[in-house]
Formats: C-alpha cells, sequence, structure tokens
C-alpha cells in the first residue's frame, strides 16, 4: 500500500474533497495531505495556489518545495492518465482536487479512479463538502430518495426529455428530489420548462453555498423563473 513520507502519510493517490466556497471549511486531514503531496492534480491551478496558502495560515502545514500542480480537467483526462498511473506506480503522493466540492461529482476522475481500481492500484479518499448533499440539507426536502442528475442538459430537446423522465419516475415515487447543477445564464429558461411540463412541482434554488451571499429560495417553478439569480447555482425538484 505504499510507504509513508515525512508527514505520515501513505504514499498512493488521494481523492481529495475541497471547500465548495468557504475556504474555513477545510479540514486537518484534507490540509495535511495536500501539503505533503508531491503531486496535486487540479481544475484550476491559480485557485489552487490560493488553497495551499490557507492550509498554511489554518493548520500551518507548508506544501512541499518540490510539490507540483498538475492541470488535470475534464477534456485532458484521457491524455495525463498514463503520467498520471506512472506517478502512482513510482510511489510518489499523488492528490486529485476539484476547482470545489468533491472529484468526480461532475467533475474530472472518473476515468482516473476507474483505472486504479482496475489496475489495482491504492487509492482512497478524503471527503469533504459537496454542494449536492449541502444543497439537500439547505431545501428541507426529504433525503431518503434523492438523485443527483448532474448538470442540466443544454439543449432544448434533451432538457424536455430528462423532466419527462423525471415526471414519470415521480409517479412512483412522489417523495423523491432531484438535485442538478445549473449556469446562472440558463436557469431562467430552464425554470420555464420545468413549469410547462411539472408545474406543481415544490423547487429550490440553492445559489452561492457557504459563500457571503448564500441563498435558498423555495417555491413553484412559474414563480421563481421571475426572479434573478446570479454565481453557483444547485437546484432541487420535489
Amino acid at each position: 500500500m505504499g510507504c509513508r513520507n515525512k508527514f505520515g502519510m501513505t504514499n498512493m493517490l488521494y481523492i481529495v474533497g475541497t471547500p465548495i466556497g468557504n475556504l474555513e471549511d477545510l479540514s486537518y486531514r484534507q490540509g495535511k495531505i495536500l501539503a505533503s503531496s508531491d503531486i496535486i492534480l487540479t481544475e484550476d491551478t491559480r485557485t489552487t495556489v490560493f488553497l495551499l496558502q490557507k492550509i498554511e495560515s489554518l493548520f500551518g502545514f507548508k506544501k512541499k518545495k518540490t510539490q507540483k500542480l498538475v492541470s488535470y480537467y475534464k477534456e485532458k483526462e484521457f491524455e495525463r492518465l498514463p503520467s498520471v498511473l506512472k506517478y502512482i506506480e513510482d510511489g510518489l503522493q499523488i492528490s486529485l482536487i476539484s476547482q470545489a466540492g468533491m472529484p468526480v461529482i461532475s467533475d474530472p476522475g472518473y476515468l482516473l479512479v476507474s483505472t486504479v481500481i482496475k489496475e489495482g492500484l491504492p487509492f482512497t479518499v478524503v471527503p469533504g463538502p459537496s454542494a449536492v448533499t449541502t444543497a439537500l440539507t439547505h431545501s428541507g426536502f426529504k433525503a431518503e430518495n434523492s438523485m443527483f442528475v448532474g448538470f442540466l442538459p443544454k439543449r432544448r430537446a434533451e432538457l424536455i426529455k430528462l423532466l419527462y423522465k423525471i415526471r414519470q419516475i415521480k409517479t412512483l415515487f412522489p417523495d423523491a428530489v432531484f438535485i442538478a447543477f445549473e449556469s446562472p445564464n440558463r436557469i431562467q429558461k430552464s425554470l420555464q420548462m420545468i413549469s410547462d411540463i411539472l408545474p406543481d412541482i415544490e423547487v429550490v434554488v440553492a445559489r452561492e453555498l457557504t459563500k457571503k451571499f448564500e441563498e435558498a429560495v423555495r417555491g413553484k417553478p412559474s414563480e421563481l423563473e421571475k426572479r434573478k439569480y446570479k454565481g453557483e447555482i444547485t437546484l432541487l425538484l420535489s
């Protein structure tokens, strides 16, 4: 399972959750692992620099002098895969992070995780905040039967198809909650389409979670489509 470094961490691949907005949501374990990593695979190297600075200020963990930040986003996953596997095989400590939240959850990481499982390489998951679970708790909806559908489709026909599927599922599971990510540029049009197909459904628009302007608004889609929204949005239908 790899050797231990001077931080007491085992050298392997770490899938690390990071704050979705408020950097004070960092955990001690996250900070220790990221500071001691030889390589951090990250969607945005600039935000990772700020994250490492926050880790030092909160916990006193200084990043490794030889640490390398590697740009790693969905379009680069396949291209980066061979070199990342070589890093793991060479016994380096590798961390994969998203720009915010948990990797793999609508973020890069699926290809890497599925491959290391297939190859029998060592890895572990370091849990952290997720907009999905945070928004679900904010909503006040029953959480037992929830389904995350990722980003809502950009194409109108695909979104209509998804909404009709949701309507069918709701006939079988009335308490089911559907969770999705949406862009502030498209949210009003999406709410209009939801209003057309699911006019009586209860909706929560949660935005800027854990940040200064955090907000969760509730109502029917026809009511919420009249509002304007900024920032990162998580949409819940129940």
